[in-house]
C-alpha cells in the first residue's frame, strides 16, 4: 500500500514541512555532491552511531539519507501527514515536536542495539512520530492509496487509523524479529525500533500538548429576500 493524499483538509499553510523537506533535499544533494570516499566519512561523522553515542548526532543525523528512494519516500510522507499536524500545532510547536519525536526514536535505536557501529540516518523516527500524533488527532481521515493487483494498480480509500496501525504493528514486529540479529548483523537495514520509538513519542506528545484550533473559514450566512 502506497499513500498518495489523505482527505482532511488544514487550514494554514505548512511552513515548517516545506522548510524541513527543502533542508532534507539540499543535504542529500550535498551528499551526492562528495566522492564515496568522503560520502562515507561524512555519514559516519555526522550519521547516528550506537557505539559511539553522541547527542549531536541524534539531531544531524535526521537530515540524512542512504539514497534516492529512502529521501524521496520520507519527504513523501512527511507531506501526506505532516501538514495537518503543523495546523494544530501551529509553526513553532510543531518543529520542537518534529525534532523530539526525531531525538526519541534515535535514542530508541540506541537502547535496542547499543554496541552497533553501523551508522543510523533518516527522517523515518521523527516522521512516525508526526504519524503517531495523525492517528491520535485525526483517525477518522481517510487516506487515498494505491494498490498493486497482479500485474495492475487501483486506488481505494482506506482509513487512516487501519493504514497507519497496520504500519505500526508492521514496524513492532520486524523490529522485534531483528533483535537477535542486530549483534551479529553489521550489513546495515532499517531501523525498525527508531520507527517504533517514533511513532508512541508523537502519540503521547500530542496528547500532553494543548493544539491550538485551526483557524477554519466559516461563510456567512446566506439569507432568503422575499
Amino acid at each position: 500500500m502506497f499513500p498518495l493524499r489523505d482527505t482532511e483538509p488544514s487550514y494554514s499553510k505548512p511552513i515548517v514541512v516545506i522548510c524541513l523537506i527543502v533542508i532534507n533535499l539540499l543535504v542529500f544533494l550535498f551528499e551526492t555532491s562528495l566522492d564515496p570516499y568522503y560520502r562515507n566519512q561524512f555519514i559516519a561523522y555526522y550519521g547516528m552511531v550506537p557505539d559511539e553515542f553522541t547527542w549531536r548526532s541524534l539531531f544531524t543525523s535526521m537530515f540524512l539519507h542512504g539514497g534516492w528512494m529512502h529521501v524521496l519516500g520520507n519527504m513523501w510522507f512527511l507531506w501526506i501527514f505532516g501538514d495537518n499536524v503543523e495546523d494544530i500545532l501551529g509553526h513553532g510547536k510543531f518543529l520542537l515536536f518534529y525534532l523530539a519525536c526525531g531525538i526519541a526514536a534515535g535514542l530508541a535505536q540506541v537502547l535496542i542495539d547499543p554496541s552497533s557501529r553501523v551508522p543510523t540516518v533518516g527522517a523515518s523516527g521523527a516522521i512516525a512520530g508526526v504519524m503517531g500524533a495523525y492517528i491520535i488527532k485525526f483517525p477518522r481521515s481517510r487516506i487515498l492509496t494505491l494498490i498493486p493487483i497482479i500485474i495492475f494498480f487501483t486506488t481505494i480509500e482506506v482509513p487512516a487509523w487501519l493504514m497507519l496501525i497496520y504500519w505500526f504493528v508492521l514496524q513492532l514486529f520486524q523490529g522485534i524479529g531483528s533483535i537477535g540479529y542486530s549483534h551479529i548483523s553489521q550489513g546495515g537495514g532499517v531501523a525498525y525500533m527508531a520507527h517504533v520509538g517514533g511513532f508512541v513519542t508523537g502519540a503521547l506528545l500530542i496528547l500532553l500538548l494543548v493544539p491550538r484550533p485551526p483557524q477554519r473559514y466559516y461563510p456567512p450566512p446566506e439569507y432568503t429576500w422575499r
